[in-house]
């Protein structure tokens, strides 16, 4: 991650939306640039942890860029979900965007599956289908 953030953002970091948390949001927040928006909507790095909950150890680099980290949860747009379906289903029909759908076939497959979330193994949308329609 270091490497990459030195190759393809040479200038700094000015926006990041975090889903991991852990040494990625570390090696994130060392590069962030004055005034900086960190947007914390997630942090499955540390969700399976058998210890205490890792921190920001760049968090600093907020304070010298004075820099903005915020949580966002999907819940507070609720009242919006519907205007997002829309939009996206508007892009899916367009062909602006495809879905991508790793699916596992057979209940008897949860465990594994779910642990493919964790393990960064699936791509895109994993479904487990239990049933044929």
């Amino acid at each position: 991650m270091r490497a990459g953030l030195k190759e393809h953002c040479p200038k700094g970091v000015d926006i990041y939306f975090d889903n991991v948390g852990g040494e990625i949001l570390d090696d994130v927040l060392a590069k962030i640039n004055r005034k900086a928006r960190i947007i914390i909507c997630g942090a499955i790095s540390q969700y399976n942890n058998t210890t205490a909950v890792q921190g920001p150890k760049n968090y600093l680099s907020l304070l010298v860029n004075r820099a903005r980290m915020e949580g966002i949860v999907v819940f507070d747009y609720a009242d919006r979900y519907h205007l997002a379906v829309a939009e996206m289903a508007g892009y899916i029909r367009d062909g602006k965007m495809k879905s991508k759908e790793d699916v596992v076939i057979g209940l008897q497959t949860f465990p594994d599956t779910l642990l493919k979330l964790f393990n960064g193994e699936n791509f895109g949308k994993l479904v487990l289908e239990v049933a044929k329609d």
